[in-house]
């Protein structure tokens, strides 16, 4: 199975094209924005390095937060343009599942009754954060943490944390806690494999934001007053 995939959920711009486990060509940029105009280029880069076309894709995998707003929005709407013109389905995976897809097996079976923590930096001094336990198997839903409240919220027990928030996280968890990927970044071959084994949900994935946008619906809906 050919796959296109892709993240711009957080500080990154990640594309990979996957087939049956290897990964063609990929690429990555680090950036706190831009990922708007940055994706469509480096698309075109990792295609016509990996020696495919659109038409060979069979289907094409992006992250759906939580994240950056903006960051959430470029990714799903350039998937789903890609895959309308392209006439191929569109598979999304929520970004904390791929971080926590990216722990190896290895690491998981050295620790006894260990979970997995995805952990998100928000960029306004909390963490979206997502526990899996050992078969990677979700725990429950994303939830919006402060560091003081880590504790509190994981509960008892020993954690591997990955992601951008993972060192915040692992902090505030103390020994327990042990963190790996210093970068964090989701990986879009992980993406990709997940979204192999998934099928296609009728009208196309959602976004996943964790929490309410900054911006609100102004008095009178935006009309000026008379």
């Amino acid at each position: 199975m050919l796959i296109l995939a892709f993240d711009t959920t957080v500080a990154a711009c990640s594309v990979a094209l996957w087939r049956d486990g290897a990964v063609l060509a990929s690429a990555r940029e680090v950036m706190d924005q831009g990922q708007a105009e940055a994706l469509m280029p480096m698309i075109e880069d990792v295609m016509a390095r990996g020696g495919n076309s659109y038409a060979d894709l069979d289907r094409i995998a992006v992250t759906l937060g939580p994240g950056s707003f903006t960051g959430v929005r470029v990714g799903l709407a350039t998937a789903r343009g890609l895959g309308l013109a392209a006439l191929k389905p569109v598979i999304g995976v929520m970004t904390t599942e791929v971080l926590a897809a990216m722990i190896p097996r290895e690491d998981i079976a050295r620790r006894e009754s260990v979970r997995l923590l995805a952990a998100i930096d928000t960029k306004r001094g909390d963490l979206y954060v997502q526990a899996f336990d050992c078969t990677y198997q979700s725990g429950g839903d994303v939830h919006v943490v402060a560091p003081t409240d880590m504790p509190a919220w994981f509960g008892n027990g020993d954690a591997i944390v990955v992601g951008d928030g993972a060192a915040t996280a692992a902090v505030a968890l103390g020994a327990r806690a042990t963190t790996i990927f210093a970068d964090g970044f989701p990986d879009p071959a992980a993406l990709a494999r997940i979204a192999a084994e998934r099928t296609p949900v009728p009208g196309g994935p959602l976004p996943v934001y964790a929490r309410a946008p900054d911006a609100v619906m102004p008095q009178h809906g935006g009309r000026l007053r008379p």
